[in-house]
């Protein structure tokens, strides 16, 4: 929510995926590649009238990668050695090795541009430089958002935004067709766009989102611990039932962690096609004592609900016994993906872009460990040759597939309803944001 419109990073993803400036209006590129020199927008304040130079992002970018940082994708700032500021409107970024995705690295979220002045009040208060700036909080129900009457940049063209929380498919359902809301991106009930689309009043939007859906599994405990195990669970699961039957037909089929629209995506579906029967004797191979109960934790996004319910059934019929838990956000990160590890099946759709990575930490909250694995992601990220580049990212998406990571389910779908009227919406989802800083109402 605060992607682009509150919160902004030296470069930032077009609704297309491609990597455009944003802070930082230009930047040249050393000849041995270790070099990248940023030239930052002028007349840039911070929402609290502080100005915005070189100074704060030399701030952000060394609080990030600090032996002691918190940031959810810390990885992105592990190849920089150095940050210089050259003068208030230039930064120089050394790196340890060559990166021809650093700029890529740039756009996340996790690298939007903070201020020391507000850093303390961040978490309730964001203060940032963007086209809106936060106006209040209502927590778990809404945040508002006003537009920014001294943006540096493109203003935006609404004059305030209300963000509502609305998980529940029924409730999601009402809200849209009483106009309580005006537009619902990620709209959570599949089975209703049917009756939007023939409503005059709405208009509905399917794209695609780089959320791989997985059925993640605790790969530092038993019993996924042992790769058969999880085997036997790949080829329990019907991804076909689950598409369906979660989200009424509306997903690609997925065996890696990968997005299928991307040019180096290996389709690998095969090696966890839908075998019960195998599952069934990969369980007895292991030797674990049937019914296997383990605990499933669900978070409310009604895929992972829904799914789980889908998956939990599969699961029973060749001798695993889920345990279902559903919890809230809080407790999910919490519990599940922060520290505590708590859990041994979940089901989340990971929508950052190109995060094949996070496989390469086995600090990670599915705690796989494969050095094998990490050194193809470390040759990754200094190689610069494209079809080099290709064949590790075809090795890396090989390799979890092969080891049985997680269950890989399919891509999630962006489902948009939205008031006819509206303009400006992304169609697809290259990036977690809800970026309104183009949408309008048409005349």
């Amino acid at each position: 929510m605060v992607y682009s419109n509150v919160m902004e990073g030296l470069t930032r993803f077009g609704p297309d995926g491609s990597i455009n400036p944003g802070l930082a209006r230009s930047w040249d590129v050393s000849e041995d590649g270790l070099t990248y020199t940023f030239h930052l927008a002028q007349d840039v304040t911070f929402h609290d009238g502080t100005g915005f130079d070189a100074e704060d992002v030399k701030f952000t970018l060394d609080r990030a990668r600090a032996e002691d940082s918190t940031n959810a994708q810390k990885a992105l700032f592990a190849g920089i050695s150095e940050v210089t500021v050259v003068d208030p409107l230039t930064v120089a970024v050394t790196l340890s090795n060559p990166d021809g995705a650093f700029p890529f690295k740039m756009a996340w979220g996790d690298a939007v541009i903070v201020a020391p002045e507000s850093i303390e009040q961040i978490k309730t208060h964001p203060v940032g430089t963007g086209a809106f700036t936060f106006a209040s909080r209502i927590q778990g129900d809404s945040i508002e958002l006003a537009k920014n009457p001294e943006y540096w940049g493109e203003p935006a063209m609404l004059d305030e935004v209300t963000f509502k929380f609305i998980s529940d498919p029924s409730a999601a359902f009402a809200a849209v067709m009483a106009g309580d809301v005006d537009a619902f991106a990620a709209f959570p009930a599949p089975e209703n766009l049917p009756q939007f689309d023939a409503d005059p009043r709405f208009k509905v939007m399917i794209g695609s989102t780089e959320g791989e859906t997985i059925l993640a599994m605790n790969n530092a405990r038993e019993p996924f611990s042992n790769q058969t195990v999880r085997e036997a669970v790949a080829h329990a699961i019907n991804r076909a039932d689950i598409i369906d039957g979660a989200m009424f037909g509306y997903g690609t089929p997925i065996g890696t962690h990968f997005a299928p629209h991307n040019p180096d995506y290996v389709d690998l579906t095969g090696l966890s096609d839908f075998d019960p029967e195998r599952s069934k004797a990969l369980l007895e191979e292991a030797g674990v004592t049937l019914p296997l109960k383990v605990k499933m934790t669900l978070p409310p996004p009604s895929y992972a609900r829904r799914g789980g319910e889908i998956v939990a059934a599969q699961l029973r019929a060749v001798g695993i016994e889920p345990q279902i838990e559903n919890v809230e956000w809080a407790q999910w990160l919490e519990s599940t993906f922060r520290n505590a590890h708590d859990f041994d099946l979940t089901i989340i759709s990971h929508t950052e872009p190109m995060d094949i990575g996070i496989y390469a930490d086995p600090e990670y909250y599915f705690g796989y460990d494969n050095p094998e694995f990490q050194d193809v992601l470390a040759q990754l990220d200094v190689e610069s040759d494209p079809q080099k580049r290709s064949e590790l990212l075809k090795t890396a998406q090989t390799t979890i597939a092969e080891d049985y990571v997680n269950g890989y389910l399919f891509q999630l779908p962006l489902h948009t309803v939205a008031d006819t009227r509206l303009e400006g919406l992304w169609l697809n989802a290259p990036t977690q944001a809800a970026d309104l800083t183009g949408v309008y109402w048409e005349e």
